[in-house]
């Protein structure tokens, strides 16, 4: 993963929390029970935070683009983003209870992708 690309992914990720969080407020606020607004409200929140950590990432790069570790980063947040939040946004649609075995492993990368950009910090310095 380039800076560019890291960049290019994030402002498409943010673009995408924003507008799924207009959508839950809006389209979705009559037609879903509140316990799945609080889901569909979770996925957006994570979806914009790790998106915000994938900018960084990208920012980062352009300043250390042979940092070991940045772009691996950068992958496990958009794997985070695509299982956790995917996950909650698909069980909020559906109700089918069986698609949050998904999410941990999406909780899973994220933390992962933090501790990777740590690392990558780190042992740049």
């Amino acid at each position: 993963m380039t800076s560019r690309l890291a960049l290019t992914l994030a402002s498409l990720l943010l673009f995408v929390a924003v507008a799924l969080g207009a959508f839950g407020a809006h389209a979705l606020k009559a037609r879903l029970a509140p316990e799945l607004q609080a889901v569909w409200q979770t996925a957006v929140q994570y979806h914009a935070w790790h998106a915000l950590g994938m900018l960084a990432v990208g920012l980062y790069m352009m300043h250390r683009p042979d940092a070991p570790g940045a772009a691996l980063a950068g992958w496990l947040f958009v794997a985070g983003i695509a299982l956790f939040s995917g996950s909650l946004y698909a069980l909020a649609l559906s109700g089918v209870r069986g698609l949050g075995a998904i999410t941990p492993i999406g909780g899973a990368a994220f933390l992962a992708g933090w501790l990777t950009f740590a690392w990558a910090a780190w042992r740049a310095a």
